[in-house]
């Protein structure tokens, strides 16, 4: 089957149309400050290979340049910190593997860019992981996952400079605060928030070591 030919039946089966470059900025030039901001949180429902998340991230990181122009640990952690605020879903597990590649790539060139090396191992590792927590294979409208079990998002907040805190809660459960409160969820700006209740919660870690927390954490 040829490429076209693929790409019209996926669009007949699964409405599946990416939105051009010029757009996704047009439209993120809206938020432009928000975009800027390394602990903004985005979620894209209906990510596709992650064209808005891909340049939501660039522009993220063109804060931790500035940020941290020649100190590669700090750039790194905060480059992680950049990817964890990222969140998309996605019907079609090719998109998902792509979305998450594209993100890990847009920070290892930066990073590439800045300190003419990539990555360091550990951190690598560390943002991969982060980025399969936070994309994942589901239907965004049933809250489900393709293999029917709750979609559930990690929050991940910096403790204590290097350290990062994971909470995990269930995706039905933001969107229906979302729908019935006018109380902002998680927000940093100093309002009166509505925080609901983790179905799992991770002890503080350093944020090259989330991918061993895995195992240690305690469900209310």
């Amino acid at each position: 089957m040829t490429q076209s030919v693929t790409n019209r039946q996926r669009i007949i089966d699964h409405g599946e149309v990416f939105t051009p470059p010029g757009l996704v900025n047009d439209m993120l030039d809206l938020v432009a400050h928000e975009c800027e901001r390394i602990e903004s949180r985005f979620l894209e429902p209906a990510c596709g290979n992650g064209n808005f998340l891909a340049e939501v991230l660039r522009r993220k990181l063109l804060t931790v340049d500035k940020r941290n122009a020649r100190n590669r640990e700090k750039w790194q952690r905060d480059a992680i910190l950049a990817a964890s605020s990222l969140y998309g879903i996605d019907l079609l597990a090719d998109n998902i593997a792509a979305c998450r590649d594209r993100l890990w790539n847009v920070i290892n060139d930066a990073h590439s860019a800045r300190f003419d090396s990539p990555l360091s191992e550990e951190a690598a590792r560390a943002a991969g992981f982060i980025l399969s927590k936070n994309i994942v294979q589901g239907d965004a409208l049933q809250f489900r996952t393709l293999d029917d079990r709750p979609i559930v998002f990690p929050e991940w907040s910096p403790v204590n400079g290097s350290l990062l805190k994971r909470r995990d809660f269930a995706y039905d459960h933001l969107l229906e605060h979302a729908h019935h409160s006018q109380m902002p969820l998680f927000s940093d700006l100093g309002e009166e928030v509505f925080v609901p209740t983790p179905i799992g919660e991770f002890p503080p870690c350093h944020y090259l070591e989330v991918p061993s927390a895995e195992g240690s954490h305690d469900r209310p």
